[in-house]
């Protein structure tokens, strides 16, 4: 609860933010703000770009929209940076992780997805984050009309797992 309220309220902010930023700028682009989607605030972005990823993590990731190969919900595990197991927890996603598991992506990995679109100029590119900073939904739309390009991830269940401890060396001694 305490993570919605907190979402809830940097969402809030950065709308805020985006209001009186577009109102002082309004007459520059000729567009009015109630017509435009706001773009996150540069403290919004910020918040997302504080997470450090861990190296070992599980994840759900439910990918949609668009016409891509990558649809459907699945397990993620990552273990040293990499995708160590991907499942397929429904129809799509079994056969996407039968055809391309390498396709299966990092919450890193999602987040340069993320970069690489505002640098692009897509038109849209927007996150919303958790508490700790990590994404629970990217949407990407490079091109506003455009057909079926558009990406929709949200991710639930995140959760760091302990850095598994190297197994002791013998040293050939006994007890």
């Amino acid at each position: 609860m305490a993570s919605v309220r907190l979402l809830s309220s940097v969402v809030l902010a950065g709308g805020l933010m985006c209001a009186a930023a577009g109102c002082a700028d309004s007459g520059s682009s000729g567009q009015g703000s109630s017509t435009s989607s706001p773009t996150p605030s540069s403290s919004f972005s910020s918040f997302g770009e504080s997470w450090k990823e861990p190296a070992s993590y599980v994840y759900t990731l439910t990918s949609s929209e668009g016409e891509r190969s990558l649809l459907g919900t699945f397990r993620v595990t990552v273990r040293d940076g990499k995708v160590a197991k991907a499942v397929g927890l429904d129809e799509s996603a079994r056969g996407a992780v039968e055809r391309a598991p390498e396709d299966v992506p990092t919450i890193k990995g999602l987040l340069g997805e993320l970069a690489r679109a505002r640098e692009e100029g897509a038109d849209t590119a927007e996150a919303e984050y958790a508490p700790d900073g990590h994404p629970v939904r990217i949407t990407l739309d490079p091109e506003k009309n455009t057909v079926d390009d558009e990406e929709s991830y949200v991710i639930s269940g995140y959760k760091p797992q302990p850095e598994l401890a190297p197994e002791p060396e013998p040293t050939g001694k006994r007890p």
